[in-house]
């Protein structure tokens, strides 16, 4: 009798059991995902890969949609929802948003990009240890022999000078041609790349240069060359943050992204890109890498 007893009672709790179960399963929410978008650069790609790694490790399920072609291609993706989530260069961004905004010191930037940011998107934190602005060059003899070490240095003698403007292979693309304030230049002449750049400015056939990005993506590019500092930013601000859909992430993740922006530099993220481009490394792979670097 005590064994018949016992059997109805563990036949029932295995009922109630069961009920819980249907009843837990069938209230599950499907988990959520996004999806990072990135366009056709080496450092799209590489930014991609480092914000979908940071969520995924909040319990975030990701996905990259790489090559999705130009600026106007990846941020008409976001708008549409295709994508949730792309890096940018505060910089480049403002000037697509605003061609007339004259705003240059980081804070100012930032503040402008997310003022002007269409309905619906936002953005965190800036990578304020990246500077991809581009650079002024000039010979290492002309800066000792005219005594410029800045661009302010530099100014007063601009509408005398012909510039070479040369990208750095892998950067996310500007917005434009780089514009230095105060700094009119009398004629602006294109090169392939900084190599060539580097070659005209050492054969005074341009007596100034403008290099799309650091130093540290074009080695032997400023070679016999001075690189001139710009703490007065005479060249706009560009630094690196994420932009992605209003009300998309909680504040968990938001925060991930934050560190990410904390962590991030430029010498770092110049060996991620080179690594991608000049040694075919996969930009998952560096990615990963940095976020584990970095505890992140």
């Amino acid at each position: 009798m005590v064994l018949a007893a016992s059997q109805r009672v563990l036949a029932g709790l295995l009922v109630v059991a069961s009920v819980a179960l249907v009843v837990s399963c069938g209230n599950d929410e499907p988990q959520r995902s996004i999806t990072v978008g990135a366009g056709d650069s080496i450092e799209s790609s590489v930014l991609a890969e480092i914000y979908a790694g940071a969520l995924a490790r909040t319990g975030l399920r990701t996905a990259v949609d790489p090559r999705l072609g130009s600026r106007a291609d990846y941020l008409a993706a976001l708008d549409a929802d295709r994508v949730q989530v792309v890096g940018e260069h505060t910089g480049a961004l403002l000037g697509y948003l605003d061609q007339h905004s004259t705003e240059r010191l980081p804070k100012q930037v930032a503040d402008a990009v997310s003022a002007g940011l269409p309905e619906g998107l936002v953005v965190s934190d800036i990578a304020d240890g990246t500077d991809l602005r581009p650079r002024v060059l000039v010979t290492a003899q002309a800066a000792a022999q005219d005594k410029v070490r800045s661009v302010s240095d530099l100014a007063p003698r601009c509408a005398g000078l012909t510039v070479g403007v040369a990208a750095t292979p892998g950067l996310l693309p500007p917005t434009g041609t780089a514009r230095v304030a105060k700094c009119d230049f009398a004629a602006t002449v294109a090169f392939p790349d900084p190599a060539a750049l580097r070659k005209a400015l050492l054969e005074g056939r341009v007596q100034a240069g403008l290099l799309g990005g650091p130093p540290e993506l074009a080695p032997g590019a400023t070679d016999g060359l001075a690189v001139l500092s710009d703490d007065e930013y005479a060249v706009r601000a560009e630094n690196v943050l994420p932009l992605f859909r209003k009300g998309l992430l909680d504040q968990r993740q938001i925060k991930k992204l934050n560190y990410v922006a904390g962590e991030l530099t430029t010498d770092e993220l110049a060996v991620m890109i080179r690594d991608v481009r000049d040694r075919g490394a996969a930009p998952s792979e560096v990615a990963r890498a940095w976020l584990d670097k970095h505890s992140l």
